[in-house]
């Protein structure tokens, strides 16, 4: 059954992106829970099995029911493009209990027997101690499964965000949000999220949509935030194919012959427009020594750099493509 999003004209004028910390830090909890995700994430999930064990996510996955409501207040929309993971906690805690009580009631009444189980009578008895436990356990998830891989997925999620914003300036909403994902579907003034369960329609009424680019909501799109929260729509970044892939894996080594393996690396991780910190945090190496292959291989007609925010990123050319395709 199709989730519906109804526009008005002030809406289309306060359509935002931005990325969240947060939400990728509780959809990577989803991601433990759901077996047809984990495909893309082997190499993480080999990385993480040891700490996610010591973890009780049990009151996490109990709010995850697969389709229907889940609640809002535990991923909120980012409040800027660039929010951290500690502002996000930060509004987590500061949630009214009541509305919080209400968001885990109707998420518990999608699964049949949550809402009598232990945990879940515990998170509703006291919705003010629910509230902290599962920002507390969040956080944990975050620093110990999200935050050391943080400046990987930060810079596949940010050239996500940079080419969409060219193409939102090249082909409106209506062409971008056809290309998202072929679950959307625009008529008129209706975007329809297909392949969701249950029958839904939400107005906007001003309020605006904020688009986000998710790496383990892959390869779905989810559209959520019931009030008091702005309406979000989440959708599977690019580039996933070669994020857990490491550095030197994808280099042909006639390139590394001919421009050295430090330089020919640089180039062929940049399959996405990528920063100088991002890149070197990938690649292991000192962010001068990027900075400095860079600048060489955007002096050879290779890449091609634009500032983006708080910083420039750079992007293969035709040339610098067909040179990272070579064998």
């Amino acid at each position: 059954m199709p989730f519906q999003l109804h526009f008005t004209e002030s809406d289309l004028l306060r359509c935002r992106f931005a990325l969240s910390p947060l939400f990728e830090t509780q959809e990577a909890v989803r991601t433990l829970a759901r077996r047809h995700r984990h495909g893309y994430h082997l190499p993480w999930l080999r990385r993480i099995r040891e700490a996610a064990s010591a973890l009780d996510l049990e009151p996490l996955w109990l709010l995850m029911p697969d389709g229907g409501h889940n609640p809002d207040f535990i991923c909120p929309p980012p409040i800027g493009p660039f929010a951290t993971f500690d502002e996000e906690i930060a509004g987590v805690r500061a949630v009214d209990p009541e509305v919080a009580w209400a968001d885990m009631a109707l998420a518990l009444a999608e699964r049949p027997g949550a809402r009598e189980s232990a945990t879940g009578r515990r998170l509703l008895a006291d919705p003010a101690r629910a509230v902290r436990e599962l920002a507390d356990l969040l956080e944990q998830v975050w620093r110990t499964l999200i935050e050391p891989y943080w400046p990987r997925l930060r810079a596949l999620l940010e050239a996500d965000i940079a080419y969409h914003s060219r193409r939102l300036a090249d082909s409106g909403l209506e062409g971008l949000l056809g290309e998202v994902s072929t679950q959307l579907s625009w008529n008129g003034s209706t975007l329809t999220v297909k392949g969701t369960r249950g029958d839904h329609h939400q107005v906007l009424g001003g309020q605006g949509l904020v688009l986000m680019p998710s790496v383990f909501v892959w390869p779905e799109v989810v559209g959520g935030h019931l009030e008091p929260w702005q309406p979000g729509l989440i959708y599977p970044a690019r580039g996933i194919g070669g994020l857990w892939s490491e550095p030197g894996e994808r280099t042909p080594e006639t390139l590394a012959r001919l421009l050295g393996r430090a330089r020919a690396d640089v180039l062929c991780a940049l399959d996405e427009p990528a920063g100088t910190s991002a890149l070197a945090h990938r690649l292991g190496l000192a962010a001068s020594s990027v900075s400095a292959h860079l600048s060489v291989l955007r002096g050879a007609g290779l890449l091609t750099s634009r500032r983006y925010g708080h910083q420039v990123l750079y992007e293969r050319t035709p040339l610098g493509i067909a040179l990272a395709a070579s064998d």
